[in-house]
């Protein structure tokens, strides 16, 4: 029998079923979690940085599709990581940032200026 969880689940184009953001939190805690909790944020944070970095070094040098996607999952690992340490629900906190809209002009599809940072 499924969990609820994994009957939320959609399944992809290749056959994998796609993890909502509460579910791949839950399981970065499940997996790392009494590790992160000795590492404390700065620690975390750090490992964090050192992700975006290879992110951003995969966007500069038009690495292979596999690559961006692993380090695009990298990021969000650890940020996953560090919203555990620091005790914060990422779905509650997107949903209350961005469920209604554009947090600026709080429109559905944005229509802040480009310059802007909404």
């Amino acid at each position: 029998m499924q969990s609820a969880s994994n009957q939320n689940q959609s399944p992809t184009s290749n056959g994998h079923a796609k993890v909502s953001i509460e579910d791949f939190q839950q399981l970065i805690h499940r997996m790392y979690y009494e590790k992160d909790l000795q590492r404390g944020i700065p620690g975390t944070f750090m490992w964090l940085m050192e992700e975006i970095g290879e992110l951003a070094s995969a966007l500069q040098t038009g690495t292979d599709r596999d690559n961006l996607e692993e380090e695009f999952a990298d990021v969000l690992a650890w940020l996953a990581t560090i919203a555990n340490v620091a005790n914060i629900d990422l779905a509650a906190a997107i949903t209350k940032k961005y469920g209604h809209g554009c947090p600026g002009c709080g429109l559905l599809v944005c229509v802040c200026s480009i310059e802007e940072k909404p």
